[in-house]
């Protein structure tokens, strides 16, 4: 059974933690709404961390860093448990991100995590950042 989350509201970092820690117990995630997930800070801060992210590396060697939200919200996420393992591989394959609520999840009551909503006075939504990076969101 698949466990659906929200992230809508949620903070990016703390949302993530939880999503890894539980993708490492096996357990199959989606998390929905993933451009509406927030990052804390100065908007100045944030756009020019997710720029350096952009262009640090060569065009062909990389690293390659996405644009869209939900290949960001992956991306974090894919930062925070053992990639380059066999068992943090596999527990990267049980992740899905989505952008919206797909068909398949629509009946389906979505999960808030309580520990990762928080609202900051400044802050900036996966959406507005993969805009920024040159999205067509």
């Amino acid at each position: 059974m698949v466990a659906v989350i929200d992230a809508e509201g949620a903070v990016l970092g703390r949302l993530c933690t939880l999503v890894a820690k539980r993708l490492l117990n096996g357990e199959q995630i989606a998390v929905v709404n993933s451009e509406k997930a927030i990052v804390s800070g100065k908007k100045t801060m944030i756009k020019a961390h997710y720029k350096h992210e952009r262009e640090v590396g060569t065009y062909r060697k990389g690293p390659f860093y996405p644009r869209m939200p939900d290949r960001i919200l992956k991306r974090t996420v894919r930062g925070m448990i053992p990639y380059q393992e066999s068992h943090g591989r596999a527990a990267f394959k049980r992740l899905k991100c989505y952008m919206g609520v797909p068909v398949e999840f629509q009946g389906t009551p979505a999960e808030k995590l309580p520990t990762a909503i928080k609202q900051p006075a400044n802050y900036m939504t996966l959406r507005e950042i993969a805009v920024f990076l040159g999205a067509k969101v």
